[in-house]
């Protein structure tokens, strides 16, 4: 369980034996089953959660009740409602499991302690949070930008294999299309290979 942590922690910076096992006594493993909620509207967000195995998403309900997926966090990945999280306020989001899911969860309180001991925690989540910042971004201007195709092409190089963990509405959702749009830019992607 920890192996791929350590492997995903020494890409953006140099740990030792003890400083791992230090991080890692901060960490509570959990599993959760297919549609379990772990963060809803209104909680107020102690916690992001290292994705072990498995497939989560991020989902915002309008007040009418349409559901808008921001996010999927499949493995290696980091999620929590960020804004909740970062400025101590009650969530907006729902970060729920589309899959049985085995996450590592890290208390803000444990980060913060954490970044005093050991100053390079603080700079791989500084680098991690950036690398996010910007990748938002580029959602943002793809939706602005490129066509629905594109967009779902993107999405297969973001989320490789996802396609068979993930039914088509909430990929769907995710781009920000009809289901029947994406059977169709799939129907159409297949005719030209």
């Amino acid at each position: 369980m920890f192996d791929s942590l350590r492997k995903h922690l020494e890409q953006v910076i140099e740990i030792s034996d003890q400083e791992f096992d230090e991080f890692c006594g901060l960490l509570s493993p959990q599993k959760f089953k297919k549609r379990a909620i772990l963060i809803r509207p209104g909680d107020l967000v102690q916690s992001e959660f290292y994705v072990v195995s498995g497939c989560l998403q991020v989902v915002h309900t309008s007040e009418n009740g349409d559901e808008s997926i921001l996010q999927f966090a499949i493995e290696d990945w980091w999620v929590s409602d960020f804004a909740a999280f970062f400025n101590g306020t009650r969530a907006r989001l729902t970060v729920s499991c589309i899959e049985d899911s085995t996450v590592l969860e890290l208390n803000k309180n444990y980060l913060e302690e954490l970044y005093g001991r050991i100053p390079k925690f603080e700079r791989f989540f500084r680098i991690k949070l950036t690398g996010a910042f910007v990748a938002l971004y580029e959602r943002i201007q793809n939706g602005l930008e490129k066509n629905s195709t594109e967009r779902y092409q993107e999405f297969c190089e973001t989320y490789p294999n996802i396609e068979q963990r993930v039914p088509n509405y909430k990929i769907a959702s995710y781009l920000g299309i009809k289901p029947e749009s994406l059977s169709r830019i799939r129907r159409e992607l297949q005719e030209k290979t």
